[in-house]
C-alpha cells in the first residue's frame, strides 16, 4: 500500500521507457485498447455493457473506469493506494484496506477486471485474491485478468527497467488460467494483443485480431464465467 502511495505524485513519469513512447505515446492507447478488448468479449459472448455491474480491482487512477463508466451501468473501483485513488475525482471507487479482501457483498458485480494486477501480488496470496473475486461476483459472471506477457521480450526490456514494476513476479497465461481454475472458475478464453503500435494498429487491428491466439504480444488477457451452480 505504502509503495504506491509514494508512486502517486510521479506515477506517470515513473512509466515513461523510451521504447514504450515509441510504441504509444503517454497511456491512453494501452486503456483504449484494454476496453475495446472487453468490448470485443462482450459482444462475443452476449454480454449486455448496459445492464453490467463492473469492478476494476486495482484501478489506480481510474484511467479504465473513466474510458467504460459511460457504458456499463455502474463501474466502481477499489484499490489498496488511498493516493492513487485520490485522483478518481467523480468516480465510485473504494479503499481496499486488506490486499487479500474485496470491500464488497457477495455477487455484487457481474464483471470484474484485475489490470496489470497479479504481479504485483505475491505469489501465496493469489488465490486468496481470486477466491475473493469469485465471490463477489454473481453466478455466471466474468472475471479478467490482463496481464504483461512474460514471452515478449520486449515486454520483459520494459518491466525490468519500470520502478513501480520493481517487484514484478510475471506469469503466463497458463499460469493465470491455474489461479482462476483454483478458485472454482470455468470456460476460459485467452486473448494477446498489443502486438502492433497506436500509428499501425488503426491499419492492423484486423491483423491483430486474427493473431490474438498466439503468445506474442506486449500483453494477455485471460477470460473465465463463475460456474452458476
Amino acid at each position: 500500500m505504502a509503495e504506491f502511495d509514494s508512486y502517486a505524485q510521479e506515477y506517470e513519469k515513473l512509466l515513461h521507457d523510451p521504447i514504450r513512447e515509441r510504441f504509444a505515446p503517454g497511456s491512453g492507447f494501452f486503456f483504449e485498447r484494454k476496453w475495446t478488448l472487453l468490448q470485443g468479449y462482450a459482444a462475443r459472448t452476449g454480454m449486455d455493457l448496459k445492464a453490467t455491474a463492473w469492478l476494476d480491482v486495482g484501478c489506480g487512477k481510474g484511467d479504465l473506469l473513466r474510458i467504460g463508466n459511460p457504458q456499463v451501468a455502474r463501474a466502481a473501483g477499489c484499490d489498496l493506494s488511498a493516493e492513487m485513488i485520490a485522483a478518481c475525482k467523480g468516480l465510485d471507487v473504494t479503499l481496499q484496506t486488506e490486499p487479500t479482501r474485496l470491500p464488497y457483498a457477495d455477487g455484487e458485480f457481474d464483471l470484474v477486471t484485475a489490470v496489470c494486477v497479479y504481479h504485483h501480488v505475491p505469489l501465496d496470496a493469489r488465490a486468496m485474491l481470486t477466491t475473493e473475486i469469485c465471490r463477489i461476483l454473481r453466478p455466471g459472471g466474468i472475471a479478467c485478468m490482463i496481464e504483461h506477457n512474460p514471452f515478449n521480450p520486449i515486454t520483459q526490456l520494459i518491466v525490468h527497467r519500470t520502478p513501480v514494476d520493481a517487484d514484478a513476479i510475471l506469469l503466463t497465461a497458463g499460469s493465470a488460467r491455474r489461479v482462476f481454475s483454483g478458485a472454482g472458475f470455468q470456460s476460459f478464453s485467452t486473448e494477446y494483443f498489443l502486438y502492433f503500435p497506436e500509428t499501425a494498429y488503426k491499419y492492423l487491428s484486423g491483423v491483430e485480431s486474427i493473431l490474438s491466439w498466439a503468445p506474442g504480444g506486449g500483453q494477455y488477457a485471460v477470460f473465465a464465467r463463475k460456474p452458476t451452480n
